[in-house]
């Protein structure tokens, strides 16, 4: 290859970067955030109906997911501020897509087609490379208590159709996993990405000290100065019954109602009433080690907001960022004008974030209405 013709591919390099950094907003990426799906349940109203099913619900809300590229971001002084969005790059799902099977509540296996179905068909968003929105997922409770069974009776005992399926889209193993050989054990859904100089962690429910493992790996390597995001089901100040058993055999039963999600043993108290400060100590020390992890995403009790979680012997603080759920939000299940998601705007060359709040519901008869709720930008 001549010196020419060596010019030529280093300056059409170079035009192509500066295009995708101008198709960038300057450097802004944008990235959706909901969670608890909850396929297989229904709504008590929703739009002038009742009882109406979780496709209808969140097909609705992909509705609107398909409009942001086209709205413009309020003059609200935070990143992206009076700009049109453009472009989605992610869409983040922090679990239970599927709902528990308790008796009346159809599989694990048709709720995960059902979300299949509308995520993967009717989602028709596009990141800045032009290329469709990627999925992030994370696995709730539901989906894991689906997989290794429940307390109290469910049909089918247990279904591992949404693990399997969020395990095979996430985690890309060389062979699929099935409903009937996926292994919660083993087969743990943790990952991370890395985005405009971004590195963003998704672990299994809660970072319990067998997560603390794999992140500590994962955060080997970083640039200095990377910052990272959290993204999990749960909120810091976790529920004792998610954890292991820690009376007789360990198991899952309906006199200790420990719900072995997670396989840490509890070692706060031996009820479920207790509170978890030993395991929420262990979560605040690992965040110290660790002050490029900046933020805390979350969904498990769903409502907006924008908080700072608070250790148990308040010597330590990281912004959190709970989010809505289409199904149960603890607000929107009665008031559905309260429905709501978050569109996350990072500006990588800053390093500044701003996470608003998208009410996308608040005129149940006319659905083109969008309103945007709080805000909050902060430092990364």
């Amino acid at each position: 290859m001549g010196r020419y013709a060596i010019t030529y591919t280093i300056l059409t390099v170079l035009l192509s970067m500066t295009a995708l950094t101008g198709r960038c907003q300057d450097g802004v990426l944008q990235f959706i955030l909901t969670s608890d799906v909850h396929y297989g349940i229904t709504r008590p109203h929703f739009r002038g109906a009742d009882s109406v099913s979780s496709v209808v619900v969140n097909e609705a809300m992909i509705a609107v997911f398909n409009q942001l590229p086209k709205m413009v971001i309020p003059n609200d002084n935070g990143v992206g501020s009076g700009k049109m969005i453009n472009h989605i790059d992610a869409l983040a799902i922090t679990g239970d897509i599927a709902n528990r099977e308790e008796i009346g509540i159809q599989s694990a296996a048709a709720s995960w087609q059902q979300f299949e179905t509308d995520y993967t068909h009717k989602l028709t968003t596009k990141g800045i490379d032009h290329q469709p929105t990627p999925l992030w997922l994370c696995a709730g409770n539901h989906d894991v208590t689906d997989a290794i069974g429940y307390l109290k009776p469910t049909k089918p005992v247990t279904d591992a159709s949404s693990m399997a399926g969020i395990y095979n889209r996430m985690m890309s193993p060389a062979h699929q996993k099935t409903a009937a050989n996926y292994n919660y054990t083993t087969d743990k859904i943790h990952y991370s990405r890395d985005i405009g100089g971004i590195h963003i962690q998704f672990v299994n429910l809660w970072p319990d000290s067998a997560e603390q493992v794999w992140m500590e790996q994962d955060l080997k390597g970083l640039k200095a100065n990377t910052p990272v995001l959290l993204f999990t089901h749960s909120m810091p100040e976790l529920e004792a019954r998610f954890f292991t058993n820690p009376n007789g055999q360990h198991t899952i039963n309906n006199i200790d109602k420990f719900e072995n999600l997670l396989p840490e043993t509890f070692k706060s108290g031996k009820s479920i009433k207790d509170t978890a400060f030993y395991e929420e100590r262990g979560l605040a020390a690992f965040l110290k080690r660790h002050p490029e992890i900046k933020a805390y995403f979350h969904g498990h009790n769903n409502w907006n907001e924008f908080y700072d979680w608070q250790s148990p012997d308040k010597d330590f603080s990281i912004p959190c960022f709970r989010v809505d759920s289409p199904m149960k939000g603890r607000k929107s299940a009665k008031d559905e004008t309260q429905l709501s998601f978050q569109l996350i705007s990072i500006d990588t060359r800053t390093k500044t974030m701003t996470v608003r709040e998208c009410r996308w519901n608040t005129v149940p008869a006319n659905p083109s209405t969008f309103e945007w709720g709080d805000h909050k930008t902060m430092s990364l």
